[in-house]
């Protein structure tokens, strides 16, 4: 597991408090350089790499221009609803959010064609954009 440290344990804490948040190592900085508390760039890297490894934190690549995100799904494997079902993402490509997609039919399409949940990123607009342009739903 690692060393606890309290630089890992303050991460840790700041990952659990956003559940179902996609965090990036900006973000991760930010929040602490705001606290006044003193977290290395190459430490929040190397800290999220190891919860990573742990299966604590989940990572998700978009693109070779987005940075990484990480998202916190604690001792669990990332899954939605307590039915053992992967968890895709789409990002909208309007505003950039990242998006739980929360559909049974992509999950027998993640059967069929073997998807990695963790490296497939669907591409659309989110439903609070698209109600902005005033065609309403929702991804």
């Amino acid at each position: 597991m690692g060393y606890n440290t309290r630089q890992r344990e303050a991460l840790l804490t700041y990952l659990s408090d956003a559940p179902g948040r996609h965090i990036t190592v900006a973000d991760v900085c930010a929040h602490f350089h705001e606290r006044g508390e003193a977290i290395g760039t190459t430490t929040v890297y190397r800290q999220l790499e190891r919860l990573v490894d742990e299966g604590l934190v989940s990572k998700y690549i978009l693109d070779g221009n987005t940075p990484a995100c990480f998202e916190y799904v604690g001792a669990q494997a990332h899954r939605r609803g307590g039915r053992g079902q992967a968890c895709f993402h789409c990002k909208c490509e309007r505003c950039g959010r990242l998006i739980h997609m929360q559909c049974d039919e992509l999950e027998g399409i993640g059967a069929h064609l073997a998807l990695n949940p963790m490296r497939t990123v669907f591409y659309g607009v989110c439903g609070d954009c698209r109600a902005a342009d005033g065609e309403g739903g929702a991804v």
